[in-house]
């Protein structure tokens, strides 16, 4: 096989820890005959796996080289050089709702995620190696230090658990930073609420998150509109639970 070099412009980080290659593929479990998306599949680490799980598998990977390398390796399978994040995500997915797996460059991960979000009917679950801080950012409860916006979005509308921890020696070149594998499910049923709405609240409440609601919100939701959601003025944007800014949220739109 040749050896195509990581490019940093496309911040790839190549998975080499057979040890763990097949700890994330026990984790995703497929099965024959699932369709299943993989994306930046790099030089093929997880695919030759997945390939011989039997499953539908459909390549998504912007390289060129890596595109033609791949193409080589698995002539079977369907694959497209393409971005993912310009992608023309109900194309792609021709019969919903698949599986998907990725091991994500760092510098896409959270604008992925948030145009996955938009896209969830045509998913089944989603695996994927992120950094580790993005991970817990995902997965974060109300009063901690990493609870915000990624924290609540992700929430909203997907149940997200992070499976384990990736250290920077299972890859080439190693990152400077520890990744993890979270798991994200869409919920059955999403909160009726206004993106147009919850997102904009969203970006301002945590831009002063030491400020009290009262002052991070102003503008938006006065402090007796608060206090009629049972919400203190003095609490701080990260004690709100998801429910509590769904409440809000909805309240600015029933006002707009």
């Amino acid at each position: 096989m040749r050896v195509i070099k990581p490019r940093k412009r496309f911040g790839q980080n190549f998975l080499v820890d057979q040890g763990l290659i097949g700890k994330i593929i026990r984790s995703f479990d497929t099965r024959p005959g699932e369709q299943v998306v993989e994306i930046g599949p790099g030089q093929g680490a997880l695919t030759e796996h997945l390939v011989n799980t039997g499953c539908d598998l459909t390549l998504v990977e912007i390289d060129r080289d890596l595109a033609d390398l791949l193409a080589e390796r698995f002539p079977n399978v369907n694959l497209m050089n393409e971005d993912v994040l310009k992608a023309d995500l109900p194309a792609v997915i021709s019969e919903p709702p698949v599986r998907v797996i990725g091991n994500l460059p760092y510098n896409i991960s959270t604008p992925l995620m948030f145009r996955l979000f938009k896209h969830l009917e045509l998913f089944h679950d989603m695996h994927f190696m992120l950094q580790l801080e993005v991970v817990n950012r995902m997965t974060a409860e109300p009063s901690t230090k990493s609870y915000g916006r990624l924290s609540i979005m992700t929430q909203l509308y997907c149940q997200a658990e992070k499976l384990f921890e990736v250290p920077p020696e299972a890859f080439n070149p190693r990152p400077k930073v520890q990744s993890a594998i979270v798991r994200l499910e869409p919920r059955h049923r999403i909160a009726q609420v206004d993106t147009g709405v919850i997102e904009p609240m969203l970006i301002q409440a945590f831009s002063s998150r030491r400020k009290t609601i009262r002052n991070a919100l102003k503008g938006l939701i006065s402090e007796s509109e608060l206090e009629s959601l049972g919400l203190s003025p003095t609490l701080r944007p990260e004690n709100l639970s998801v429910e509590d800014y769904i409440a809000c949220s909805n309240l600015i739109s029933a006002r707009s």
